[in-house]
């Protein structure tokens, strides 16, 4: 799966939109402060209380993309932004609350 992650991830780093995600020096240190365990944990409860219901608020600008939070960047250089890029980046379809191993593999994408 690991394998598909990244295969993924790579074809997503050529798109002009997608690529243009980068975290910036601050957001950088901010990784480095927290540790890789709190992003990971921030990662879960965000995804979890915007991405994961059946239909979440402001679905499709429910995700800030400016530098607020290092997941939130993340979310738009994989296509784990809105339920709309899930489904037709990740084929995981709307209309449903996220099983916890769609929430799992959607905070892995993330943290790679």
């Amino acid at each position: 799966m690991k394998n598909n992650i990244d295969s993924l991830l790579n074809s997503l780093s050529k798109s002009k939109f997608r690529g243009s995600f980068h975290l910036n020096k601050n957001m950088k240190d901010y990784v480095k402060e927290k540790g890789l365990d709190k992003i990971k944990s921030d990662a879960k409860d965000l995804i979890t209380k915007r991405l994961a219901p059946a239909n979440p608020n402001n679905d499709g600008k429910q995700t800030p993309m400016r530098q607020v939070h290092p997941v939130f960047i993340a979310q738009h250089a994989t296509g784990c932004c809105c339920r709309g890029c899930l489904e037709k980046i990740h084929n995981i379809k709307k209309g449903h609350a996220l099983k916890e191993e769609e929430i799992n593999y959607v905070v892995n994408v993330l943290m790679l």
